[in-house]
């Protein structure tokens, strides 16, 4: 079965997409927790970014939907969204989400500073990238900023790399969906976890969410360390 955890910019926005997934059949989940029975809705209130902390240290299986424009909270529901929707695109994906199995897949940016993430699928080093701490400027920033994230994506390198592999998980999809796969965690290592591997990660995720039938999500572990 299927959590859908819903986020959105205004209150009203988050309430009708709310109401959305229930008129499709979802029931309406009060708190944060293992969902096995049926269809679930749960909004997402109060401090986004430590609730979707907790649901996967519990190991809660999700899909986040974000109602609108970008709420500029780091670890939030827009910047982790496996959906970004408006509510006019909203009751199509509920009925799209409606038990059907999906595969999960996670790009995840890690620093091997503090080793390689468990359980990953595939691993990634994109040190060999030029590293945007080296640039006064640009070290005390972080991969999401788009000085940052322009640095690295100017290099033909990091372009290469994420055209090779996009093509290369694309035709390895149907293979683990053929083998029952559900989830499949994608990481992006560089040196400390900030810059270059939360760039690579972001961008492979963003490229993935225009593959049919699969939910994207973005994470950086280690990005406030």
């Amino acid at each position: 079965m299927t959590l859908v955890i819903v986020g959105g910019t205004t209150e009203p926005q988050l309430e009708e997409a709310v109401g959305v997934f229930v008129d499709c059949g979802f029931q309406l989940a009060r708190w944060l927790s293992p969902w096995e029975d049926a269809d679930g809705v749960l909004a997402l209130r109060g401090d986004s970014a430590v609730l979707l902390k907790d649901a996967d240290a519990q190991g809660i299986r999700y899909v986040l939907v974000h109602v609108g424009s970008d709420d500029g909270k780091s670890g939030g529901s827009h910047e982790r969204a496996h959906h970004r929707v408006d509510i006019a695109q909203l009751r199509e994906l509920a009925q799209q989400l409606k038990s059907r199995e999906r595969m999960l897949i996670t790009c995840l940016a890690f620093g091997y500073k503090r080793g390689i993430p468990d359980g990953a699928a595939w691993v990634v080093d994109v040190r060999l990238l030029d590293n945007p701490y080296w640039v006064d400027e640009l070290r005390p920033l972080d991969g999401r900023d788009a000085r940052v994230r322009d640095y690295v994506l100017n290099q033909a390198a990091a372009r290469d790399l994420l055209d090779n592999l996009e093509r290369t998980l694309k035709n390895a999809l149907p293979h683990y969906r053929q083998r029952g796969r559900s989830q499949l965690i994608v990481a992006f290592g560089c040196t400390g976890g900030r810059h270059r591997s939360v760039v690579m990660a972001s961008e492979m995720a963003d490229r993935l969410r225009h593959i049919e039938g699969v939910d994207v999500e973005f994470t950086a572990r280690d990005i406030d360390v």
